[in-house]
């Protein structure tokens, strides 16, 4: 389980930092050579998942005995992050982007993945 802990608590830190790029886009901050139209609503909801993930990072790489549970709320308040912009461009809210679809898909995959991980940790450790 320690390597698990390690792997979901290295990948909570490179998705922290992915949605700290992403809302940095959003918040009309081009990141060189990627640029998005600004949509302030995405960039406070990436702000907010990032942090959430980062702080699950933390506690999982520092061994806090409440690593568990943050890996899974911030994945799973990650996730509904990523699919209320699934929503949200589906409704029309901007325009349809290549790069937006794809980052959106790529991070639910990941995300979801890491919650099924975090989800049987959780089933096992009892």
């Amino acid at each position: 389980m320690d390597v698990l802990r390690t792997a979901l608590g290295a990948a909570c830190l490179v998705y922290g930092v992915v949605f700290a790029v992403a809302a940095l886009l959003h918040a009309g901050i081009a990141v060189v050579p990627l640029s998005q139209p600004v949509i302030v609503p995405a960039a406070i909801v990436e702000t907010a998942c990032a942090c959430a993930l980062a702080v699950a990072g933390y506690g999982a790489l520092a061994r806090r005995p409440w690593a568990w549970d943050g890996i899974v709320y911030a994945h799973a308040a990650a996730l509904s992050g990523v699919l209320l912009g699934i929503l949200a461009v589906a409704f029309g809210a901007t325009d349809p982007d290549p790069l937006l679809d794809w980052y959106h898909r790529s991070v639910a995959v990941l995300l979801g993945i890491g919650l099924g991980g975090a989800f049987y940790v959780s089933r096992v450790r009892r």
